[in-house]
């Protein structure tokens, strides 16, 4: 990779058309010269993504989390190191609406259905909260990928009083943020509709009640509580929480929130929660609104239907760096989110890391692979760590492999196959995963639902052509070599094969038992040519026995 100046590199970011950059241009001219304060000191531009610890993090956290900090990083460039912080907020202050189906003593969160997520107990036998357990697995959900961030907590903004003006603030604005919210709701939930939810001093459960301000410098509202008493209360000190949309308006001006993305399914929310912010004297952040996940059958994923793709699935048959690479394309688009596409994502992760040192920089700052190699140790100049790196097989080609063995793939002789290919074998932690998930992979999406159809006659005469070529190899034979004999025979008239194409989903079909494939000379190179010609012999038998 060529060696690229600090000013070369800012120069191609305000150009650049990739997404993060063009993301970190919109946030560049929001603060011309940089976010400072009223001394004219320079400030950290201040990043936000935020959680619900209802349940357990998942790849909607990761990702968000994921293309927040390669926006922010895009930033750091941009500008040439402008100060800059990573907020992961829980609203852990929210009441627990339903019981997720899975905990264990359910009957415990039946039991404090309403109250927030941070005073209900944990139903899993923890000396914390329900929230508190789950806001612990996000900080660890977060930590093992390396981000860098802050982890804030709702409840203890609420309750420790850190949002009391920000409260008092609302309230002051009360009847202006109902003219933006009641325009937005049906009929029957006006009359209940409040900006405010206070916590009842008798039950503790999060009240969607009527409220009337009081006293805004003070704090107090009224309202009826549960049981029909009239109650005048504070909202400070945790004694109340705000509506969602307000709250997440509050929230950008308490903070300072500079810059939050979201969920395509927020869009309205965006939109009034930036008229409410600029109500209480701020304004609404930058931010990118993203299309949502699909599954394979193009269905919006539902954790209730359970048509999803979890992280540890992902890890379990690729990798981390090919779900940073999946996310990062095409943020705007709706993406299929489903097992059938990591094979793919693996495979152009390493195919875009090798080429990227090749590249000029301003094709290198649209390569997925420069931002996430950057993502948690950021960039110096254009130099970025492990940029050029690739791979002996493709993951594909272990997988055609691995389905070859079928039952019997193992990662042992997977790589003794590695080792008789390569020659040499070089111990790569990112090959030995690759490994593990290529026989994952096979154990559970392969092996059960292989079927290598008999060839068609002309196809079988083709194989028999193709035996008789192999027979003539060592297993010493390069891999371009293999391929060419390939490509010869599918070429012959005599095999009537419409196009190669046909010639090569035959092999697919018949001895791999797919409908798409590795390069055939790799393959028959990594696989040895006399087991090649034993799968060859195979095929040919199933020909026979149809034929009988």
């Amino acid at each position: 990779m060529n060696s690229v100046t600090q000013d070369q590199l800012q120069a191609a970011a305000a150009t650049s058309k990739a997404w993060p950059f063009q993301e970190a241009q919109r946030l560049a001219k929001r603060f011309p010269g940089g976010k400072r304060d009223a001394e004219g000191n320079l400030v950290p531009v201040l990043f936000e993504t935020g959680y619900g610890p209802s349940g357990l993090p998942h790849i909607g956290t990761f990702q968000e989390v994921l293309r927040t900090t390669l926006v922010r990083r895009a930033y750091e460039v941009l500008t040439g190191g402008h100060p800059t912080r990573l907020v992961a907020f829980s609203d852990d202050m929210d009441g627990l609406r339903k019981v997720p189906d899975n905990v264990p003593n359910k009957e415990v969160l039946e039991a404090n259905l309403g109250k927030p997520l941070s005073r209900i107990p944990d139903p899993f036998g923890s000396d914390d909260s329900f929230a508190g357990r789950n806001n612990a697995m996000l900080r660890d959900f977060l930590d093992r990928f390396g981000f860098d961030y802050e982890f804030v907590a709702a409840s203890d903004r609420y309750n420790s009083g850190a949002f009391d003006d920000a409260l008092k603030n609302v309230l002051r604005h009360y009847d202006a943020i109902m003219g933006v919210m009641l325009p937005t709701l049906r009929e029957e939930r006006r009359a209940t509709y409040s900006p405010v939810l206070p916590v009842s001093p008798t039950t503790g459960v999060v009240l969607q009640v009527p409220v009337e301000v009081v006293d805004a410098e003070a704090g107090t509202i009224s309202f009826k509580d549960a049981d029909g008493a009239q109650v005048i209360q504070s909202v400070l000190g945790g004694q109340a929480k705000l509506q969602w949309k307000v709250d997440w308006a509050m929230r950008w001006v308490a903070l300072g929130v500079d810059y939050e993305m979201c969920g395509k399914d927020l869009t309205d929310s965006v939109t009034q929660s930036g008229k409410i912010a600029k109500i209480l004297g701020g304004r609404k952040p930058e931010g990118m609104i993203y299309e949502l996940f699909l599954d394979a059958n193009g269905e919006k994923i539902s954790k209730s239907k359970g048509n999803g793709l979890t992280i540890e699935e992902w890890l379990t048959y690729g990798s981390e760096e090919s779900l940073g690479f999946y996310l990062f394309r095409e943020p705007k688009s709706a993406k299929q989110l489903h097992v059938g596409i990591i094979p793919k994502a693996v495979d152009e992760y390493w195919q875009f890391r090798e080429k990227l040192p090749s590249q000029p920089l301003e094709q290198q700052l649209g390569n997925a692979v420069w931002h996430l190699l950057g993502a948690n140790g950021g960039h110096d100049g254009a130099q970025v760590p492990g940029a050029g790196d690739s791979l002996p097989v493709t993951f594909g080609l272990l997988l055609n492999l691995a389905s070859v063995l079928g039952s019997e793939a193992t990662a042992e002789s997977i790589t003794d196959y590695l080792d008789n290919y390569i020659g040499t074998r070089t111990h790569s932690a990112e090959l030995d995963a690759l490994i593990a998930a290529a026989v994952a992979y096979n154990r559970d999406f392969v092996v059960p639902t292989l079927v290598k159809r008999p060839p068609a006659a002309n196809e079988a005469r083709a194989l028999n052509a193709l035996d008789g070529a192999l027979s003539g190899f060592d297993e010493e034979t390069s891999a371009e070599d293999l391929q060419t004999a390939v490509y010869e025979i599918g070429k012959r008239e005599e095999f009537e094969f419409a196009s190669l194409r046909d010639w090569f989903r035959a092999l697919y079909e018949t001895l791999l038992g797919s409908s798409q494939g590795p390069r055939m000379g790799s393959f028959i190179a990594l696989y040895g040519v006399k087991n090649t010609r034993r799968l060859i012999a195979k095929a040919l038998m199933r020909t026979e026995a149809k034929q009988a």
